[in-house]
């Protein structure tokens, strides 16, 4: 809101705490995300169409969303409207599939049984899916990197995030404890498409296609959300610098960032042709972590005019990121450092002071 243009954290550390801040918080959002837009598509492609079709499937979804963000902020806001009806129908059907349906196997102790245990079944499993589970949290703040593009974006933003965030808490919470009474714990943990299960335990169990249904609409929300998020972050970027300057380019009747949008999708759709990225989901989360970590250290230096929040509400949370970004498996770990570091030396190697340079020396 005190920045109010593309880019989200990647302008609000910039600005806040250097260049170097931003960059890596940018850096981090870019190639994270874009493995994740892989991830949502293989995904949405697998509970659509048989195997040997899902890699063109993905490709061709990841081109029409992009050709969908391509007309606008306004039309792309009108589709995930349109896929969160859906998703919520879908959500609802759970839930009253598991409220009139016959139950799993009865839930007996604490829920806080097992937590001090060590090993992945207590504290450490519990910070671990937390981290992983952050992946699936990460869209509630995507409309921060749309400022540039929102009416009234001081006001506007602030309700949305906040509005956004206490819904995906309440279905996100609605939904678990739905589950757990229909399939129990055990059940639960095993499951490959656990919300379908819960249907068929319920009174219409040839239901369970349109809870496919509405997971795809999900997967379709969720990579119309993070092309629109990633091409806005690259578009800031480039505008620094950072990231080549033609990715700057803003399209005159869309009023989109209309090369990025057509350089991301063009990355992701060749991505799904060639590897499954369903994965990388971790070290996406590593990468979200980094970026929200920057936020809230940059919103420590935020004058008494411009914070929303106490102080303390930014220290907790730059230091649940970082317990969060530690616990999670270790090969998600490193690959995030590895591509952060990466990030680091392609920056100094071409970053904005050397092509500065190299163009003094021209």
């Amino acid at each position: 809101v005190q920045h109010p243009s593309s880019g989200g954290t990647y302008l609000f550390g910039r600005r806040q705490l250097g260049p170097w801040w931003g960059y890596v918080a940018g850096w981090g959002f870019v190639v994270g995300k874009t493995a994740s837009c892989a991830a949502m598509a293989l995904t949405a492609a697998a509970y659509a169409v048989p195997g040997p079709w899902q890699r063109p499937a993905a490709a061709v979804l990841v081109v029409a969303l992009a050709a969908l963000g391509y007309r606008g902020v306004t039309r792309t806001a009108r589709a995930a409207r349109v896929l969160l009806v859906v998703v919520l129908l879908a959500l609802a059907l759970v839930v009253v599939s598991a409220a009139a349906g016959s139950g799993g196997a009865p839930v007996s102790g604490s829920p806080f049984d097992g937590l001090l245990a060590p090993g992945d079944g207590g504290w450490r499993g519990v910070l671990q899916a937390a981290g992983i589970l952050f992946f699936a949290f990460a869209g509630y703040a995507r409309v921060t990197t749309l400022a540039e593009e929102v009416r009234a974006p001081e006001r506007t933003i602030p309700r949305a995030v906040l509005l956004a965030l206490a819904t995906v808490l309440v279905v996100y919470g609605v939904v678990a404890v739905a589950a757990l009474g229909a399939l129990g714990p055990a059940a639960l943990a095993s499951a490959a498409a656990p919300l379908e299960q819960v249907v068929a335990t319920g009174p219409w169990p040839g239901a369970g296609a349109l809870v496919r249904v509405g997971a795809v609409a999900a997967c379709c929300g969720a990579l119309l959300a993070l092309l629109a998020g990633i091409s806005r972050t690259a578009l800031a970027m480039a505008r620094e610098g950072d990231l080549p300057r033609w990715l700057a380019a803003v399209h005159p009747r869309h009023g989109v960032p209309h090369h990025a949008e057509v350089a991301v999708a063009a990355v992701v759709a060749v991505a799904v042709l060639l590897g499954d990225l369903r994965e990388v989901i971790g070290f996406s989360s590593f990468g979200v972590l980094v970026y929200y970590l920057v936020a809230n250290l940059s919103a420590l230096t935020q004058t008494r005019e411009h914070r929303l929040a106490p102080r303390a509400v930014a220290v907790v949370g730059a230091a649940g990121c970082v317990v969060l970004a530690l616990a999670l498996p270790l090969a998600s770990v490193v690959a995030g450092a590895g591509v952060l570091a990466a990030g680091v030396v392609l920056r100094r190697v071409a970053g904005p002071g050397r092509r500065s340079a190299r163009g003094r020396r021209g």
